[in-house]
């Protein structure tokens, strides 16, 4: 038991903290939405930002959304992948790289809370909605959020990090 808590302790893992907390403000956000909006209504907020109750039966930007069904299985499986990786990486990560294990974390949290509403629902539950001059960008919801906050900071850690490489 001492090993296993140092483990966790020494690693990324010690971030999973975050994930769940992500992961609980995703469904919560996502069942709120569920409960109290019928599918497609739309509540102004700002004039650029409304929420909008929509299913995504595809993958980003309603990707293969009507494609007959099989996608629900197929990214509920990369879905499934995704958090097998993000768990291992953030088990093998050192607890000195902060900034990639809060990353790992929260894309983990992205992860998980799409893959749940996959699986119960096979289909993601969107609802944040950005217009523009009568535009509308693809509505989205915390776990996309999360995942995408997750890659920029990976991104930004992959610029700000000493490099162990000697040339």
């Amino acid at each position: 038991m001492h090993k296993l808590f140092t483990s966790f302790n020494n690693s990324g893992l010690r971030w999973l903290w975050l994930t769940l907390l992500c992961l609980i403000l995703d469904q919560v956000t996502k069942q709120w939405v569920a409960g109290s909006f019928n599918l497609y209504e739309s509540v102004n907020v700002l004039p650029i930002f409304s929420i909008t109750y929509v299913h995504n039966l595809g993958a980003a930007f309603s990707f293969l959304a009507d494609q007959g069904g099989w996608q629900r299985w197929f990214f509920t499986a990369i879905a499934a992948i995704a958090c097998i990786v993000f768990t291992v990486w953030l088990t093998k990560t050192p607890k000195s790289q902060t900034l990639l294990s809060i990353a790992i974390a929260l894309m983990l949290s992205g992860a998980m809370g799409n893959l749940i509403d996959r699986a119960l629902f096979g289909y993601v539950i969107d609802f944040l909605d950005f217009h523009w001059s009568g535009n509308h960008f693809p509505a989205f919801n915390i776990a996309d959020s999360v995942i995408f906050i997750g890659a920029a900071l990976m991104i930004l850690e992959s610029f700000t990090a000493e490099s162990n490489d000697k040339i």
